[in-house]
Formats: structure tokens, C-alpha cells, sequence
């Protein structure tokens, strides 16, 4: 069984920065990819950006330039720095790992931007 653990979400201004992280327990193969995704309420969760196990990136339109996700393979997390964040990035956000042929996901954690 594999759990994913999100850490770092909060309330900040806009502007503001905050770093999440995504930990996890158990038996974890080899990933083909982690990322993080969000969801508003009223909205579709959706993706935020990814990271391959070669380290390619990917990342949705409405966060370059602003959020930057890394990945620790030896420990198997990866974190996400959100710089200069705007009221609409407010959403519960969650991380997943991918390995064929399972998907797993966080519980979530909150980040709220707002002055």
C-alpha cells in the first residue's frame, strides 16, 4: 500500500510564495511520473506540472515562469515552489505518482491567496 503525504499549503498574500512537498510511505516502484494538480471549487481538478523519471518537465500555461517542481529520487518526494501567486491559484492542490499501471494521489493541502 502506498500513501502519499502533502505538506505545505497555507494562507499567504498575493505575491507571496509558498513551497509544497509530496512524501511517500510504502512500497514505491520505479515512477514514471510525479506531479502536482489542482482543484477549485466548482472547477475540474487540473494538472499543474509534472516531472518525468529522466527529470523532463511540464508545465500548465498559467504557472510559468512561477512555479518550479523538483524531485528528489533518492527519497522519492518532490516539492513544488510557488512564487508570485495570484488569488485565482487558490485550490486545494495534490500530488500523484504514476507508475503503470498505478496512480496514486495525496489527501490534498489547501493553499489560499488572499490579501
Amino acid at each position: 500500500q502506498v500513501h502519499l503525504v502533502e505538506s505545505g499549503g497555507g494562507l499567504v498574500q498575493p505575491g507571496g510564495s509558498l513551497r509544497l512537498s509530496c512524501a511517500a510511505s510504502g512500497t514505491v516502484s520505479r515512477i514514471d511520473v510525479m506531479g502536482w494538480y489542482r482543484q477549485a471549487p466548482g472547477k475540474q481538478r487540473e494538472l499543474v506540472a509534472d516531472i518525468s523519471r529522466s527529470g523532463r518537465t511540464n508545465y500548465a500555461d498559467f504557472v510559468k515562469g512561477r512555479f518550479t517542481i523538483s524531485r528528489d529520487s533518492t527519497s522519492e518526494t518532490i516539492d513544488l515552489q510557488m512564487n508570485n501567486l495570484k488569488p485565482e491559484d487558490t485550490a486545494v492542490y495534490y500530488c500523484m505518482f504514476h507508475w503503470v499501471p498505478y496512480t496514486y494521489w495525496g489527501q490534498g493541502t489547501q493553499v489560499t491567496v488572499s490579501s
